[in-house]
């Protein structure tokens, strides 16, 4: 039986790591293989959020490389992935991403994926967006990518925050194509609840 290819999954410096810590179980939960990799400013943003290392990600992937292994398997056009998410995505990778530099692993997958038109999510959390974000991320969905701002949905009700990362986590898995049971979506004329 061929091998699956594996969910690509990024987590770069924004705020946001509960959310990438969200998709990594969902992924698991669902039995997709996952590379992940964490870039050190993900590093610090994990400790804070979430107060794990890149480290306490591991166990939640199938591989994981360091953002520095520029010749991983994922920097590769010929190495088949099923998408990648960078979530949650910095200005700095946004940027990085939109003008074509792979100067880490990261980046470089990420541009392998707009090359190859495979599915590309990017989860930006900064709020108000610069101009100069704005532009990047427009590039980046005129070349094919999804850019997944990381708004909650108000209209679910939401209880609590492990809600809203929940549906967060959950949109970032519809457009990777995976299944899961992380939000039930709006059903016009039933009142959430």
């Amino acid at each position: 039986m061929p091998k699956v290819a594996p969910v690509v999954v990024g987590v770069s410096g924004a705020s946001g790591a509960p959310i990438a810590l969200r998709v990594l179980r969902a992924l698991q939960e669902a039995r997709r293989p996952t590379a992940l990799v964490v870039s050190a400013g993900a590093a610090n943003v994990l400790r804070e959020e979430c107060a794990m290392s890149p480290a306490d990600l591991a166990p939640l992937a199938t591989e994981v490389y360091e953002d520095t292994d520029l010749a991983a398997p994922i920097a590769s056009g010929s190495v088949p992935t099923a998408g990648m998410a960078v979530v949650p995505c910095s200005s700095n990778t946004a940027a990085k991403i939109a003008l074509g530099l792979g100067d880490t692993l990261l980046t470089r997958a990420a541009h392998v994926h707009l090359k190859e038109r495979r599915r590309l999510v990017l989860v930006p959390r900064e709020t108000p967006l610069s101009t100069l974000l704005l532009r990047h991320l427009t590039s980046l969905s005129e070349v094919g990518a999804v850019v997944l701002v990381a708004a909650p949905a108000y209209y679910l009700r939401p209880r609590t925050i492990d809600d809203v990362t929940d549906y967060l986590a959950g949109k970032v898995l519809d457009h990777l194509g995976v299944a899961h049971r992380l939000y039930r979506g709006w059903r016009p004329g039933e009142k959430p609840g």
